[in-house]
């Protein structure tokens, strides 16, 4: 029978030797693993980038896959080692917020803090404890051998949108910016729905009002105009993404050439926007 699925998402970037150092302890501990890279391009330490990533990701990997995520992962008092079961896949990480988006919705089946540190010798937790764990769990193993049960899985703060009292305001904040430049806010599809109760929306950002929220990018343009009187490039516009979260975006953005959601809206990281009814 095959191995599970490894996955491995961090901010060890692609210069230094930290992501081949992980692959080649898995490879000389497990033979025959299968390792797959979500993404490398975590900026460092941004633990709410990293959950945003992991939740929009693995449901596409087969139940059973094991999830190895090195970000913010240095073993301290304050920030403890987890290895979880939640919807039929394996996280193993810090327990520093960074499930809190999956456990937020989906109850975990089981989370144990691991204590297999005293058999590690490096101080590099990823290489060793995380590895050590993920080939555990990949051989069949419980976690209840390399941890001990508990239920204290940190929250994490910031990425849960404001409701005013009169329920026709929403304030939410900047999560997570892609490689386009498009921007997702931390209000999900059900919330909106929830407040709006079928009255139209006004998302304002800075000086900018947008009333519509589109399925699709291409659902902003009008194809029926021709090409050359077409407003296209550069339109912004708003769409509930695949994850069923609010973006903002620009059609066909370039943040070299037309710009971005980012830039045009001068949006970053932990930003305010404001939807109101």
């Amino acid at each position: 029978m095959a191995l599970p699925i490894i996955t491995l998402t961090t901010d060890f970037g692609e210069k230094d030797p930290y992501v081949g150092a992980v692959k080649g302890a898995m490879y000389s501990a497990l033979e025959g693993v299968r390792i797959v890279d979500i993404s490398h391009g975590i900026a460092p330490f941004h633990i709410v980038e990293a959950a945003y990533v992991i939740q929009n990701a693995y449901r596409s990997f087969p139940k059973g896959s094991i999830h190895i995520i090195g970000v913010d992962g240095e073993l301290t008092p304050e920030n403890r080692h987890i290895a979880v079961k939640l919807d039929g896949h394996y996280f193993i990480c810090a327990n520093n917020g960074i499930l809190a988006l999956l456990s937020s919705s989906i109850r975990p089946e089981k989370v144990v803090e691991i204590n297999i540190h005293e058999h590690m010798e490096s101080n590099f937790p990823v290489l060793d404890v995380f590895v050590a764990a993920a080939c555990h769990i990949a051989r069949g193993g419980t976690l209840e051998v390399i941890g001990k049960a508990t239920k204290d899985l940190k929250e994490l703060k910031g990425i849960q949108p404001v409701v005013n009292v009169e329920r026709n305001q929403i304030v939410g904040t900047v999560i997570y910016i892609d490689n386009y430049g498009n921007v997702v806010i931390n209000v999900q599809r059900s919330l909106f729905q929830e407040v709006a109760k079928g009255r139209e929306p006004v998302i304002a950002v800075r000086k900018f009002r947008i009333k519509n929220i589109y399925e699709r990018y291409s659902d902003a343009i009008n194809f029926e105009v021709p090409i050359d009187r077409r407003e296209e490039a550069g339109k912004e516009l708003a769409i509930w993404n695949s994850s069923g979260f609010l973006e903002l975006a620009i059609y066909k953005s370039n943040p070299t050439s037309v710009g971005s959601a980012s830039t045009l809206f001068g949006l970053e990281y932990r930003d305010s926007i404001t939807i109101s009814f």
